[in-house]
């Protein structure tokens, strides 16, 4: 037995200088503990990173839906802009207002002198329904006047009749 305890003890030797215990362990524990806690930390950083660009992808993406609906509600109230300023849109309106259209107009030079005669405005019949192109015509010089020639001076617009009057009250102040 003397030669297993030899033995044994020859192995133990073996196995105490590959992993002395005493104080070299005592160094080696602090350096494990720094590089399990920088690993957890990293670990940590790259989940709150991680999480933020997902917060950062999600804001963004609402951003850009709230971008385009205002741009579309811009588009709307520029295409309603646009046919309100059209020249049909503006003379009904102005019409709608109590607007008739000016005279002639007549323009002060810069010496004093009246260039143009001076005409009042006078309210012609406004026709409530605009006949189509094309239909009802009579050829391409226009309806004939009722002695067969046309006559230059008399306007496009049909005769004033109750019927083809516009039927809006005066304009009223809001009081505002």
């Amino acid at each position: 037995m003397t030669g297993t305890a030899g033995q044994m003890k020859g192995r133990a030797g073996r196995l105490a200088r590959l992993m002395p215990s005493g104080p070299n362990t005592a160094a080696r524990t602090p350096f494990v503990l720094l590089v399990v806690l920088l690993l957890a930390g990293g670990l940590i950083s790259l989940l709150l990173l991680n999480s933020a660009l997902n917060e950062g992808s999600f804001r963004l993406s609402k951003l850009k839906r709230e971008t385009t609906e205002l741009t579309d509600e811009q588009q709307a109230l520029q295409r309603d802009v646009d046919g309100n300023s059209e020249p049909d849109a503006l003379e009904r309106r102005a019409r709608e207002l109590g607007m008739v259209p000016g005279g002639s107009p007549a323009f002060l030079e810069p010496d004093g002198r009246v260039r143009g005669v001076p005409e009042r405005a006078t309210a012609q019949p406004y026709p409530t329904a605009v006949p189509e192109p094309g239909a009802g015509t009579t050829g391409s010089a226009g309806p004939a006047s009722p002695s067969g020639s046309a006559s230059p001076s008399s306007p496009a617009l049909p005769p004033a009749t109750p019927s083809t009057l516009p039927n809006t009250p005066p304009p009223t102040s809001s009081g505002r």
